[in-house]
């Protein structure tokens, strides 16, 4: 029982169809009282008015015997009848009192019991003063409550008796109760109705938060193949396109998390296999001991490999953790392509190749010198490596709305359309680079595009197969107070030479 009513607690499907039908059920209890308050004011008032009209129209019957008489005799014949009709057709009483407050005449005849009681002293004084409007037992003559009307009998200003009509006021009670008969049966039909319409309601709203529910149990365990249902435009329907897009990028991440991993493994056990086994040769002697150079050369360079792989991965940690500060400064971006140029100075010599564009002026931009020293020198070392033998590289600078666009162009076989949109991605190495580049992991451009992006940059790769690849990156440019600077210090290092 109490797992029924931990579960019940739980369930908000459960929590909200109890609110529903409880405020469904006060609001019709709140309307029925309401109902049954107002109508039964309505009644008695409805009662009392007819009571007063009864006793006037007695009124009019007596004041009319009686003026037959001089005020001096009450024609008990003619008046008793006519209170015996308005009282069988009204199921009131109407009898007559004297000052004293004692019974002269009833439309009950000589029987009733108004005789042996004296009206109150304090209902007589009000009837007397002008009109008696009032409910209960007037001090006993009725054992239940009655409504009840008084009005004096006047000759001229002279008041000679007060004519007195009652109704039980228990008939208001009857309708009450079969009011309550009726609202109750309403009630319980409304309420039927409402908790049926309530669970369907409550059921279709809350089943997309049940669907979100199972499906994050099931990316609890790896599957992000599970969708959510979203129709409509509603807050639940935008929720559920939310979280079908939370999944989207959980698959993606999950795959480049599994990507990356057996690239990761892969690139680490390629070299260290290598390594093991030319160092195991050398131990046991398989490898002559005139080819061990050689081979020792061959781990050095698989040594370097992955100190490179691991520096890489480091800087993509660092940079994606926020570890990796930038430290902006103003610098020329064309000296330091220069000097990284010349750190390729013997493989540029080697390949013969023709080197462009670095004769432009001072560009300044604001940025980290070591950070883009390193996009740099990537895209140089790329450049290098697939230019063809006697190519050209060349090199490009333009200053446009606040930035500055640098591009590194070689000729070669360039990239095939269909690989670009994957190049930027951890790892990835195309076909042509997996041939002409063994050393490369694959890690270098995504380097390069996440600085690029963090200085809030833009990388841009053009190619056409056979003829050329051409990088373009974006900095922030330094501001003119900086520029302006700079050129007045140059003019005057120039003025004094």
């Amino acid at each position: 029982m109490s797992k029924f009513k931990q579960s019940f607690k739980k369930s908000l499907f459960n929590r909200y169809f109890a609110i529903c039908s409880v405020v469904t059920l006060a609001t019709i209890m709140i309307m029925g009282g309401l109902v049954i308050g107002f109508s039964a004011s309505y009644f008695s008032e409805n009662t009392q008015e007819k009571l007063h009209k009864n006793a006037e129209q007695a009124v009019e019957i007596t004041v009319m015997g009686m003026e037959d008489y001089g005020f001096q005799k009450i024609p008990v014949s003619t008046v008793q009848n006519g209170y015996r009709i308005i009282s069988l057709t009204t199921e009131s009483e109407i009898f007559l009192v004297s000052l004293e407050g004692k019974t002269l005449l009833c439309s009950e005849g000589e029987n009733c019991n108004h005789r042996t009681f004296v009206i109150p002293e304090d209902v007589m004084k009000e009837a007397l003063s002008g009109e008696y409007d009032g409910s209960g037992t007037l001090d006993g003559i009725y054992e239940t409550s009655h409504y009840t009307v008084g009005i004096p009998i006047r000759n001229g200003e002279e008041v000679v008796a007060v004519l007195f009509a009652s109704t039980e006021a228990t008939d208001v009670w009857f309708f009450i109760m079969d009011l309550m008969d009726i609202i109750f049966f309403c009630a319980l039909i409304a309420t039927a109705v409402s908790s049926i319409a309530i669970y369907f309601v409550t059921n279709s709203m809350t089943k997309p938060l049940r669907e979100m529910a199972a499906a994050a149990k099931s990316f609890s365990t790896g599957d992000f193949s599970v969708r959510v249902p979203a129709e409509g435009e509603d807050e639940i329907a935008q929720l559920a396109r939310s979280f079908n897009h939370m999944a989207d990028s959980m698959a993606d991440l999950e795959s480049v998390r599994r990507s990356f991993i057996a690239n990761v493994s892969h690139e680490l056990k390629t070299p260290m296999m290598t390594i093991g086994g030319f160092i195991d040769g050398i131990l046991d002697g398989t490898v002559p001991e005139e080819k061990r150079k050689q081979y020792l050369e061959i781990v050095s360079e698989e040594i370097k490999r992955l100190s490179r792989l691991v520096k890489s991965m480091l800087s993509i940690a660092r940079i994606e953790a926020g570890d990796m500060k930038m430290n902006p400064t103003d610098f020329d971006v064309n000296e330091l392509v220069c000097r990284t140029v010349f750190a390729f100075e013997q493989k540029i010599e080697e390949k013969k190749l023709e080197i462009m564009g670095l004769e432009s002026d001072e560009v300044l931009v604001k940025a980290d010198n070591d950070l883009v020293h390193q996009v740099v020198y990537n895209l140089i070392d790329n450049a290098v490596k697939f230019v063809n033998e006697g190519g050209i590289i060349s090199f490009g600078f333009e200053q446009k709305d606040g930035k500055v666009f640098v591009s590194v162009k070689n000729t070669g076989e360039g990239i095939a359309q269909q690989e670009l949109p994957r190049l930027f991605d951890r790892f990835y190495k195309t076909d042509k680079s997996r041939s002409l580049d063994k050393t490369g992991v694959g890690l270098g451009l995504y380097i390069v595009q996440t600085i690029v992006n963090q200085h809030k940059g833009d990388l841009i790769v053009k190619s056409v197969e056979g003829e050329y690849t051409e990088f373009t990156f974006s900095l922030p440019a330094s501001d003119a107070k900086t520029l302006k600077e700079r050129a007045k210090r140059r003019s005057s290092e120039e003025s004094e030479k």
